[in-house]
């Protein structure tokens, strides 16, 4: 029951990618013009380099804020028509250019071109001189347009490029590039900057976003980190409890052979009536076979089943059939054994079955059902079925059937000396009897 079996890509990873859905929410600047620019120190204490405040002609700012607002009152065609209008201009500043395309950008955006909102980013990033804000505020928001078409490594590369230029990256920016080494695969990669990103909300007193503690959980994951992920778990289950979680965990605890805890937990949600699927229930109650508590998985496959969660399959009724009987409840493991048994078409069940009524003394029924093995056929052990026989139609008397049945048995060397004794034995038995009622009937005459 490891991890890799109770939680395969399609139930594990599958839901790990559903919750990592990471909301893009772009950083647009379309703000009144002109804009700001900053002077910033960088975190060693160093001046940045000033930029220029950048101009713009009366005649432009008029135009962009005339395209501005068709934009916002979603008249895109009309807003289009205008920044194309302006972009025909020849004599256009460099920032005039940038804010023009970060216009186009942001329409493209919103209308859900998002091939032309990445060009018209780039056409932004193009033109020298850039504020600041404009500059860093176009990488984050392009890359964040890279990672909505799906090419993670140009959205990684960007997303690099932004942390040279930004002076105070935010945890939300490390967590974008750990999901782009993780989209890629560099699971080792993705955890440098998702520590970072974990270390910065932990500094400041806060509770880590459930996002981040699934990035960190699914990379320590694909690394084969169990420990580390269970600490991530039960980070995640303190602060987002949720049933797949805590399934998570129980499966992380199977993976580092801590049977006794993942037990704990899938008992703890069943009890609580979280456990609610059959192959979570069936885990369950192996788990209680396997720590000698067949009596609570005789009980938990009983209700299964009778719920409709744990199908009534041969696998099942066999496992609570042994589980009654471990449980020293042999009345009550007959109706499953039974049930399986007539699913089959050989005659293994049959001859288990039969094993259960000779230990509960019931040699007619044991005999019924290794007739009916015989004939279903398929026995791996037809020796041992055939001892068996002998012994219930010893009990009932057949001696002259139960001398075949453990010839027949004879013929297999593996059952040969149980056989050969047997056989003396019946035969003494048989004599004895013969006797016995010899001399009764010569009393009566």
């Amino acid at each position: 029951m490891s991890t890799r079996s109770a939680m395969t890509k399609s139930t594990f990873l599958c839901n790990v990618l559903l919750a990592l859905t990471f909301v893009i929410t772009p950083v647009f600047v379309v703000s009144t013009i002109p804009a700001v620019s900053a002077q910033d120190s960088s975190d060693s204490g160093e001046k940045r380099k000033t930029r220029k405040t950048p101009s713009m002609s009366e005649k432009v700012y008029k135009k962009l804020t005339e395209a501005q607002e068709l934009i916002e009152a979603k008249d895109y065609v009309a807003g289009l028509a205008a920044l194309s209008d302006l972009a025909s201009e020849p004599k256009l500043s460099n920032y005039e250019k940038a804010q023009l395309y970060n216009y186009f950008a942001y329409t493209y955006f919103t209308l859900e071109r998002y091939e032309d909102a990445i060009a018209s980013y780039e056409q932004v990033l193009a033109q020298p001189d850039l504020p600041e804000a404009l500059e860093t505020n176009s990488l984050y928001t392009l890359a964040q347009l890279y990672f909505i078409i799906e090419d993670y490594q140009k959205a990684v590369d960007i997303i690099n490029r932004w942390f040279t230029v930004t002076e105070k990256p935010t945890e939300n920016a490390y967590m974008l590039l750990g999901q782009g080494y993780y989209q890629l695969e560099q699971y080792e990669n993705s955890l440098v900057p998702l520590k970072k990103a974990y270390a910065m909300v932990k500094g400041r007193g806060d509770i880590p976003k459930q996002n981040l503690l699934l990035l960190l959980r699914v990379d320590y994951y694909n690394l084969g980190d169990y420990e580390n992920m269970l600490e991530i778990l039960k980070e995640l289950v303190e602060l987002y409890p949720k049933v797949e979680y805590w399934l998570t965990m129980a499966g992380t605890y199977s993976e580092l052979k801590r049977l006794d805890k993942q037990m704990s937990i899938l008992e703890m949600m069943y009890e609580a009536g979280s456990l609610q699927r059959g192959n979570q229930q069936l885990n369950l109650a192996n788990l209680y076979m396997l720590h000698e508590a067949p009596y609570k998985a005789a009980v938990l496959l009983e209700k299964g089943m009778g719920e409709g969660k744990i199908e009534e399959n041969i696998r099942n009724l066999r496992l609570l059939s042994q589980a009654w009987l471990q449980a020293q409840e042999n009345e009550k493991s007959l109706p499953p054994l039974i049930q399986a048994a007539k699913l089959t078409k050989d005659g293994e069940l049959d001859m288990r079955l039969a094993q259960a009524y000779i230990n509960l003394y019931r040699y007619d029924e044991a005999i019924k059902s290794l007739r009916t093995a015989f004939k279903k056929g398929g026995l791996k052990r037809p020796d041992q079925a055939n001892i068996m026989l002998g012994l219930a139609l010893f009990e009932t008397q057949n001696f002259d059937d139960s001398l075949e049945a453990f010839r027949a048995a004879s013929k297999d060397k593996r059952s040969r000396k149980a056989a050969e004794t047997w056989l003396g034995y019946v035969t003494s038995e048989k004599q004895r009897k013969k006797q016995l009622e010899e001399s009764l009937q010569q009393r009566r005459s």
